[in-house]
């Protein structure tokens, strides 16, 4: 079975649940406090869960919080395959969380940007493999330069996956450019999908009757060739293939904590797709896997296959279906 090749940043998640942001200058008590793995931890957690052989190619550092990450993947089954950094320690992400589940978050930065083609290169990508990037990779250079160097050297039929994150629109043009012409798969929530279209002098989609799908529509125009997927939180997402866009509707719960709900999203979404599942049924999975992620508290929330399937068979009979446009 193919493999699930993640090239971003496993970082520790310092995760303080607090009652709301302070004004600035001021202080908040945090009610709870964790400290778990998170970054590309949360994707191959999700990944593995639903059955999927998973690579964490990124580098890892040496420290107590490189320990974290490395026991984090080995409790998983995912590899790492990259040598430690022998100098420098992973970094943190401090996240704040807000009773509405509502996430803000400041990352800092260590052994985890401090990759090289040859480092990238020791996954071994092989054909049929899903090798995923993250926009924050492509955020800062010293990982920018090494990661699009070795995306020129993968060999064919290997399906490279962006998950954009909040900082890939706002990117020079020439980098994102280069970034979409190795793309085959577009994984994003709907700001994210709005934010590459205002940058390509789209509208932003704020009238009424706009959707994740009209966003999906609208960016598989303006990158043909590359699947889409869009999702929009509770509302489920939405993917384009093949010149045909179907919404897949979510499973709304009431969330407690929305950190790593789009990362079990994505996942998970790989997992089925590695395993030769259509984009619609991987969606639906994709769809249960964040409902279940958000009434869970901590970044790698995702449910396992079982928990994915048991949640399904619970439905009742009827209760909704894909549309297709």
């Amino acid at each position: 079975m193919p493999r699930i090749i993640h090239t971003g940043q496993a970082l520790v998640d310092a995760t303080a649940m607090i009652p709301a942001l302070p004004r600035r200058g001021q202080n908040v008590m945090a009610v709870d406090w964790n400290q778990h793995a998170g970054g590309a931890v949360n994707i191959l957690a999700a990944a593995a869960r639903s059955g999927a052989d998973c690579v964490h190619a990124g580098a890892i550092g040496t420290g107590p919080n490189g320990d974290i990450i490395r026991a984090a993947l080995d409790a998983e089954g995912v590899v790492w395959s990259a040598p430690a950094v022998p100098d420098a320690d992973t970094a943190l992400c401090v996240v704040l969380v807000e009773p509405s589940a509502e996430r803000t978050f400041v990352t800092t930065l260590g052994a985890e940007r401090r990759i090289t083609v040859d480092s990238l290169a020791a996954s071994g990508p092989a054909a049929g493999d899903l090798v995923c990037v993250t926009g924050y990779s492509l955020a800062v250079e010293s990982t920018r330069a090494p990661l699009l160097a070795w995306l020129d050297t993968l060999p064919g039929r290997v399906e490279v996956v962006l998950d954009p994150g909040a900082s890939f629109a706002a990117l020079p043009p020439e980098h994102r450019a280069v970034m979409l012409r190795h793309t085959t798969v577009w994984t994003s929530n709907q700001e994210e999908a709005d934010d590459l279209l205002a940058a390509h002098g789209a509208p932003r989609a704020d009238h009424p009757g706009t959707d994740m799908a009209d966003a999906a529509d609208a960016l598989a125009g303006l990158l043909p060739g590359i699947v889409i997927v869009v999702r929009d939180g509770r509302h489920g997402c939405a993917v384009a293939v093949d010149g045909v866009t179907t919404d897949v509707p979510g499973f709304p719960q009431e969330p407690v904590d929305t950190n790593g709900a789009g990362d079990a999203h994505t996942g998970v979404l790989l997992a089925e797709r590695a395993r030769g599942t259509d984009w619609v049924e991987s969606c639906r999975r994709a769809n249960v896997a964040g409902a279940i992620a958000v009434t869970r508290r901590g970044p790698a929330a995702a449910p396992t296959a079982s928990e994915i399937d048991a949640f399904l068979a619970g439905l009742s009979a009827g209760g909704g279906g894909d549309q297709g446009r």
